[in-house]
């Protein structure tokens, strides 16, 4: 048996300019945290070694990969060639939250099957594999930063270029204003799932034909930028105020990226003493994340009692196998 482990993810600002149809523009810039809430997959020899099962929120059992339902477990499977396996899937946190998890589980996928035919894959390969997964081969409307936060972790700037190259950059702070960043961040589920594409089929729509939705995501990329900057100085307290200004353009790009429910919560954080946030995610449901002073965290949480807070935790490590097995003694390929 192997057992991958691999982060979620906060996307703290920049979010929208890794859609290609603002990167090959501007170029796009996203500064994200990995989350110690993650997704799980492991494989083993199925008994059966002519059939293949696949666990996830339902089982499915199956002579041949092209007959899955899963598209991702069926894209994948049908490229390594992989039959007469079970492969499970857990995770931390619901999918459609706002926190990367499906491209989580794609990158997850990936470095399970490398590791199962014993070949080693770097972070930046797993990452470019699920975007071509995800983007080319899926046809989701999707960007690049889950996949790149998924396969690297850590807090970072991901950089995406107008050639399609991504550029990472490690975001370094002292150990103290690290520990007090991560303090300082409340997170709090909505309770509604959403369907990020189409959210951001009509982002991508928007940015692309409307000069002032653009002007908008080309202003939150530089308040990524801001942030970056504030902290390499061990300016923590900057994030709240920041993400506070980079959630105020975002709601401006497409319809769906808040509600009244979204609305109601977020103002009554920031007037029980946050000073900023943002919802995770394409929009319209998940988590709300916000930057709050640890002497008004109680304020805070009572103040969104009606939503469930979770606690969490940055993980410093991207996709990693946590757990191998003996080898199997009949062929797996």
């Amino acid at each position: 048996m192997i057992i991958v482990r691999t982060p979620t993810r906060v996307s703290f600002c920049g979010g929208g300019s890794d859609l290609p149809v603002f990167y090959k523009k501007h170029g796009g810039t996203v500064l994200s945290v990995g989350l110690d809430r993650y997704i799980y997959l492991s494989i083993h020899p199925y008994f059966y070694q002519d059939k293949l099962i696949c666990k996830y929120s339902k089982n499915e059992i199956v002579n041949h990969p092209s007959e899955l339902e899963h598209p991702i477990f069926r894209v994948l499977l049908e490229q390594f060639g992989i039959n007469g396996v079970e492969i499970t899937s857990t995770a931390d946190i619901p999918a459609g939250t706002g926190l990367g998890s499906s491209s989580s589980f794609t990158v997850g996928l990936l470095h399970t099957l490398y590791a199962y035919t014993s070949k080693y894959v770097s972070a930046d390969s797993l990452a470019a594999e699920a975007c071509h997964t995800e983007i080319e081969l899926l046809g989701e409307p999707i960007g690049k930063q889950d996949q790149y936060a998924a396969a690297f972790g850590g807090l970072n700037v991901y950089r995406f270029n107008k050639d399609g190259s991504v550029t990472i950059e490690p975001v370094i702070l002292s150990s103290e204003a690290y520990r007090r960043m991560e303090n300082n961040l409340l997170m709090f589920y909505t309770g509604d799932l959403r369907l990020a594409s189409q959210i951001l089929s009509e982002h991508s729509k928007n940015v692309a034909s409307d000069r002032e939705k653009e002007k908008a995501q080309i202003e939150i990329c530089r308040l990524t930028d801001e942030l970056h900057k504030e902290l390499t100085h061990d300016n923590v307290d900057a994030l709240g105020l920041i993400m506070n200004a980079n959630w105020e353009q975002k709601r401006k790009l497409a319809s769906g990226i808040t509600n009244p429910l979204i609305d109601r919560a977020y103002h009554a954080a920031l007037s029980a003493g946050a000073t900023g946030g943002k919802l995770l995610g394409a929009g319209g449901g998940g988590f709300l994340l916000f930057y709050v002073p640890e002497s008004k965290h109680n304020a805070v949480k009572n103040a969104l009692s009606d939503l469930l807070y979770m606690k969490f935790g940055f993980s410093k490590s991207g996709s990693t196998v946590i757990y191998v097995g003996d080898k199997p003694k009949r062929s797996i390929v």
